[in-house]
């Protein structure tokens, strides 16, 4: 173990929020240990600004929330606390053990840990030390602590070493760690992507063995590691590095193999990407649904053709590839329906912004004319479509009589409706 004195890290208690320090001090009050832990600590030791801050104790879940009556036990696979401050919530774990530790003396207090024959945690609620708790985590670069009364850092696995050498390393033998926890290889591409750090060789290596393991892992859990991966300002990057390291095949089968170099399917998904994360930046608003269906398209296009040529009409042809390759999707990324809707109108209205014609006015005061018309932008950056479809629909939208009539449409937009109470019924 090594500990960093006050004086020789850079992390100042003013950066870190008031309501985690609360949280800090309240379970030391009640003879707990606690420490800030994993992303808040790497970003503050590299001069960031976290936004999120996460607590690690030696107290259970039920002790937690006995302390805190802001606070509810949530999960099954890791049960955790959290502790609500109004919008702000401070994720609080308890010290998580070694497997094998349920019967022995050294774990100050056991539940139950399970794994399936191949070695993936289905369970994973054994407690036990400080130390126990880092090397059980799953990055070196998220497994240091910061002691807010003392001032240090304790770090057990040479995190600091590897955030100074700006790289990404497994706690432990990494095929060891994959095979425990598959969705451990999307959060090292994630990492490596948003820190722009390099991934540790034994760490790299040991993806390509445990790839396949990725279709193990729930829908549901995927379309959340989908979101984490995507909507987090490093898309374009990450997307590089699911390429690289073929791990793209397990979240968007039906697409890749449509992205091959230099075709105006991966340009697509590529400018797609790259316009979320400027829009990020921008703090413009974003949706999954734009992302899903440029990561998707490839695939409905291509089907959509193949049923035109078995004699469809276009508009038949792609809403059937639509739903084709839709369902097809939620097999592998649970998608709900309030992202899949819109990526649907957006792929349908690209042949009708394709026609222009005399109901151009009415296209444009439809609520997904403003992503469809961007998703021709892109498709048009791509090379997919040449005929300057994009530049006369921007034309048209600057026309005085369609501003108007854009204007009058943002004025109208409904809003959404409450729901209204069901009255009891009181009637014998």
């Amino acid at each position: 173990m090594k500990v960093i004195p006050r004086d020789q890290h850079c992390i100042s208690r003013q950066n870190i929020s008031d309501n985690a320090l609360k949280v800090m001090s309240r379970l030391r009050s009640a003879d707990y240990q606690a420490y800030l832990v994993g992303g808040a600590v790497r970003d503050l030791l590299l001069g960031g600004h976290p936004k999120d801050f996460d607590v690690a104790t030696d107290a259970t879940p039920e002790q937690v929330h006995a302390l805190f009556r802001n606070s509810r036990i949530i999960g099954r696979r890791f049960r955790i606390v959290h502790v609500q401050f109004g919008r702000e919530i401070i994720e609080v774990t308890t010290f998580r053990g070694h497997h094998d530790s349920d019967d022995k003396v050294t774990s100050k207090r056991s539940s139950r840990s399970r794994q399936s024959t191949s070695g993936l945690l289905l369970r994973d609620n054994v407690f036990g030390t400080l130390e126990e708790d880092a090397v059980r985590r799953d990055l070196t670069v998220n497994a240091l602590y910061y002691d807010s009364k003392s001032f240090e850092v304790i770090d057990h696995v040479d995190g600091l070493q590897d955030l100074e050498r700006r790289a990404i390393c497994i706690i432990g033998d990494p095929e060891t760690r994959f095979r425990e926890d598959p969705v451990r290889m999307l959060r090292v591409l994630r990492f490596a992507a948003k820190l722009d750090f390099d991934i540790e060789a034994k760490t790299a290596a040991a993806m390509p063995l445990c790839a396949a393991l990725l279709s193990e892992i729930p829908a549901a859990r995927l379309f959340d590691e989908f979101l984490k991966l995507f909507l987090s300002g490093y898309a374009q990057r990450t997307l590089e590095l699911l390429q690289e390291y073929q791990l793209l095949v397990y979240l968007f089968p039906d697409s890749v193999p449509h992205l091959t170099p230099g075709s105006s399917a991966q340009a697509l998904v590529t400018a797609a990407m790259r316009n979320t994360d400027q829009r990020i930046r921008e703090d413009k608003p974003i949706t999954p649904a734009f992302q899903l269906a440029a990561l998707l398209w490839p695939a409905v296009l291509d089907l959509s053709r193949a049923l035109q040529q078995r004699g469809d009409a276009p508009m038949v042809a792609m809403h059937s590839a639509s739903q084709i390759i839709i369902s097809q999707a939620v097999q592998t990324l649970s998608i709900p329906k309030r992202f899949s809707m819109p990526m649907r109108d957006i792929w349908e209205f690209q042949l009708r912004l394709e026609r222009r014609g005399r109901k151009a006015t009415e296209l444009i005061q439809h609520r997904r004319f403003r992503a469809a018309y961007d998703f021709l932008l892109l498709r048009e950056e791509a090379g997919e479509v040449a005929d300057g479809h994009g530049a006369w629909w921007t034309e048209f939208q600057t026309r005085p009589e369609n501003q108007a009539l854009l204007a009058i449409k943002h004025e109208r937009e409904p809003r959404p409706r409450r729901r209204r109470k069901r009255r009891p019924n009181t009637k014998a």
